[in-house]
């Protein structure tokens, strides 16, 4: 008796983790990838079927359930920070710029590539083949750092493959650019550039000892303490931390990574087709958002009836093929079905948070994380992290954007960095663009203010000319 009852929970967890994985497969891709993909099973999976529909002769996008346009007739709502949101299944009739200048600063606000895809670039050629969807998978859950946030046994679980495999696809990702990104932690992002450092440049003795053994005492400057734990001179420790202070970052993703980030860039990537559109009705800043979600092929792929209906006559040798195609098209049609209410349920929620930022521009951005917005749609931040990944949004400005934007903390700090230096009178040193930068309220040491202006490519206050000169 308890083995019959048993039996119905063992048959249906294969099929529940099956939905899981291809969810988030789906999740990943960007609109003009999914759409790839439906187009290749619709090629090979007779079950599959596309339904006839109807567009507006306006706008071209296709008329929503109840006969009408979803973005020429929205449901306008009453409260203005209530974004009014709808899917739309088709990307061809996307704005194009208005002229040459539009074009070319559109292409200005997308030169800066994500970490994910930067270091992915960089080890695709050692990985092999089988891997590749490993590294891709660790590198869409790093954190603003660039340190891991999952733990490496779940990777192993996840793709049910020995964790060792995961430690060497890690390993090949710590010694990209920037170094030590993908590690655990900061005290091994430390470690693992000290070792590619130590093979060039003399490392003082004991300092991989100082980093693994006393990183919290070193950091708080109790240098007696860490020489007693470690048993060298004080002096000797001293050295040690002038050393990791000048070489070393516990965080990764800090660093200055890629040509992009120090603005010498000749071909920066450039967005074309956003998996979302932010307008307003009537162009007006003071009516809700309209955000419009990309999900190709959204409510008018199905399965076909008169397939199943068909399996009831086939032959005997063709029902499993039969029936196997069927299974494989009911949960292509379900997990599309899930990534377009994720990806729709997490673009409501940033259209309400960030509505001035989207409006008014960077300095009206309101930090926040992506386990944090997790937490509020009440998912696990993988899934944000996947749906993040890779997307752009266009926005009410004709400006295509990362959707990871809109989790860029340092945004609100550079955009007020910006606004110092374009109104200094004399060039500013660093020391005193922090000085400044701490009365608005932005505590940011001189080495970060030297790494974001590095970033939005301004040159150091020696090399710029000042406005009275020119």
């Amino acid at each position: 008796m308890l083995q019959t009852q048993l039996r119905p929970s063992t048959q249906l967890k294969p099929l529940t983790t099956a939905h899981l994985a291809q969810t988030m497969a789906l999740i990943e891709l960007t609109a003009a990838e999914l759409e790839q993909k439906v187009q290749a099973e619709l090629a090979k999976n007779p079950a599959l079927e596309v339904k006839d529909t109807r567009h507006c002769p306006v706008c071209k996008r296709q008329y929503a359930e109840n006969g009408l346009c979803p973005r020429c007739h929205p449901k306008v709502s009453h409260q203005l920070d209530q974004p009014i949101i709808f899917v739309s299944p088709r990307h061809d009739f996307i704005r194009t710029p208005r002229n040459e200048s539009e074009t070319q600063d559109r292409e200005l606000q997308l030169a800066k590539e994500d970490l994910s895809t930067y270091v992915l670039k960089q080890i695709a050629p050692e990985l092999p083949v089988e891997d590749r969807q490993i590294a891709a998978y660790i590198l869409s859950n790093l954190d603003e750092d660039g340190l891991l946030e999952i733990p490496l046994v779940e990777v192993a679980r996840y793709y049910h493959v020995p964790i060792s495999r995961v430690e060497s696809v890690v390993e090949l990702i710590q010694h990209a650019d920037p170094i030590g990104v993908g590690s655990p932690s900061p005290q091994e992002a430390m470690l693992v550039q000290l070792d590619v450092l130590s093979e060039h440049h003399p490392v003082p003795l004991h300092a991989d000892a100082a980093i693994r053994e006393g990183l919290d005492l070193l950091s708080r400057h109790q240098y007696v303490e860490l020489a007693r734990l470690i048993g060298i001179q004080v002096h000797q420790v001293e050295k040690i931390a002038r050393f990791i202070s000048d070489n070393l970052n516990p965080f990764p993703g800090r660093a200055f990574w890629g040509d992009i980030r120090s603005g010498f860039s000749d071909n920066p990537p450039v967005y074309t087709q956003p998996d979302a559109i932010i307008t307003t009705i009537d162009n007006s800043p003071e009516s809700p958002l309209v955000v419009e979600v990309f999900s190709p092929y959204a409510g008018i792929l199905r399965v076909n009836p008169l397939f199943r209906q068909a399996i009831e006559e086939v032959s005997k040798e063709n029902t499993e093929q039969w029936k196997s195609d069927l299974s494989r098209a009911e949960l292509l049609v379900k997990c599309l079905q899930q990534r377009t209410t994720t990806i729709v349920r997490l673009m409501r929620r940033l259209a309400v948070i960030q509505r001035e930022f989207i409006l008014r521009g960077d300095q009206f951005l309101r930090p926040q994380t992506r386990a944090s917005l997790a937490q509020e749609l009440d998912v696990h931040e993988s899934t944000i992290s996947r749906a993040v990944a890779n997307k752009s949004v266009q926005i009410p400005n004709g400006h295509i954007i990362p959707l990871s934007k809109f989790f860029d903390r340092s945004l609100q700090v550079r955009t007020a960095l910006k606004q110092i230096i374009q109104e200094e009178k004399s060039p500013l040193s660093d020391s005193a663009i922090s000085e400044l930068l701490e009365e608005q309220g932005y505590s940011v040491a001189r080495r970060t203010v030297a790494k974001y202006r590095a970033m939005e490519g301004i040159l150091p206050s020696h090399l710029r000319q000042s406005p009275e000169t020119v």
